[in-house]
């Protein structure tokens, strides 16, 4: 699905000496490369404020224990996401709301975030997945109407772009108040372990989330609020400060990947390739399909028979996951989520794929109709 190897190999010669500069100066925690990293991804990320942390997952715990939620508060968030956008807000003792999506976008449905509010209600979570943004002008919208905190998820979009009705682009992190992102491998912006960051425009929120990310501290012994440890380590900004240089190409390579598959599978009866929102570019970060008059299990099957690698991303929803489930919420509950649930199929997309596996991919894929 992602090949790490050879996109190493493209840029080895950089990395290496990246690594090897972090190894002779010995400062694994805290080194220089960090703030450097930090400072250009601020600037790539039209100069907000960049707060580096451990993982996407503590992305999200930071940004909410800096906006001082109580428990029982509610946070709206799309059910049709990985579980750790839920499971931060399980975490700190709230409440996830779940709205379903949009069947084309597979981002949160903005028409149904209102029905979804309450007295309790304190922010809503944004998930641009699979590399396209929600529809965050109507959920700018209904935050401001409602004075609610909008923390979007960007970790599969890191690279979108999302443009207003008023022709204002602003990237995907900087709409919101806070963006949280995740440098895991095989994201479009992917370090060799584990890494995050947290973007927002407010600068005492960013001092704020500095400290919490640093066991409540900004002088070294002086506590000032309760925190957690969570660094990105030396090693992994000095290897993300490489990759950043790369992150503009790596997304018009996926891009060009996305308009092959586009293009060759547009005449497939049998399924339906990734809606674009005319609001959003797409990073891409995965190409997903629906399946629409085939059985999914065995179209993937085929494919593996064929060498091709798939993946099926969320097959539960997580109103129907154990830990998630409530009364009154089972089967039915979000139609849309439980029916891309059983569709969705993800075909192999990143920076090193060659046209000619890309024809490959798509001779078997049309010739798939022959072996059902």
């Amino acid at each position: 699905m992602v090949d790490l190897q050879a996109q190493y190999l493209r840029i080895k010669e950089e990395i290496d000496a990246a690594i090897q500069n972090v190894l002779n100066s010995t400062a694994f925690i805290q080194g220089p490369q960090v703030q450097e990293f930090a400072e250009a991804l601020a600037k790539h990320s039209d100069n907000t404020n960049v707060i580096p942390c451990a993982n996407g997952t503590d992305a999200l715990q930071i940004a909410m224990m800096a906006m001082e939620f109580k428990v029982g508060d509610e946070i709206i968030l799309p059910v049709h996401t990985y579980v750790a956008t839920a499971e931060v807000i399980a975490l700190l003792g709230l409440t996830p709301v779940f709205v379903d999506v949009d069947e084309k976008t597979f981002t949160i449905d903005s028409a149904q975030i209102e029905n979804k509010i309450t007295s309790r209600t304190v922010a809503i979570v944004p998930v641009h997945l699979y590399g396209q943004c929600a529809d965050m002008e109507s959920i700018l919208t209904i935050a401001a109407k409602h004075k609610l905190v909008v923390i979007e998820d960007v970790a599969q979009a890191l690279g979108a772009e999302f443009k207003f009705s008023n022709e204002e682009v602003k990237k995907a992190g900087t709409i919101g108040l806070i963006g949280t992102t995740s440098f895991f491998p095989s994201k479009n912006l992917g370090c060799y372990g584990d890494g995050g960051a947290i973007f927002t425009h407010d600068k005492e929120l960013a001092r704020k989330m500095r400290m919490i990310a640093n066991h409540g501290q900004q002088i070294k012994y002086h506590h000032d609020v309760i925190g957690i440890n969570s660094r990105l380590d030396t090693l992994q900004a000095a290897i993300l400060l490489v990759k950043l240089n790369y992150l503009t190409d790596y997304t018009q390579r996926r891009n060009k990947v996305a308009d092959f598959y586009d293009e060759n599978l547009k005449d497939c009866q049998f399924i339906e390739t990734p809606f674009r929102s005319p609001q959003s570019t797409h990073a891409y970060h995965q190409y997903t399909l629906k399946v629409k008059t085939i059985d999914r299990d065995h179209f993937k099957k085929y494919l593996e028979s064929k060498g091709i690698p798939t993946m099926i991303y969320y097959p539960v929803p997580l109103h129907l996951q154990k830990a998630y489930k409530k009364d009154g919420f089972g089967e039915g509950s979000f139609p849309v989520t439980e029916k891309l649930s059983k569709t969705v199929i993800s075909l192999p997309i990143h920076t090193e794929m060659t046209e000619s596996e890309l024809v490959y991919i798509c001779e078997q894929i049309k010739a798939y109709p022959q072996h059902a």
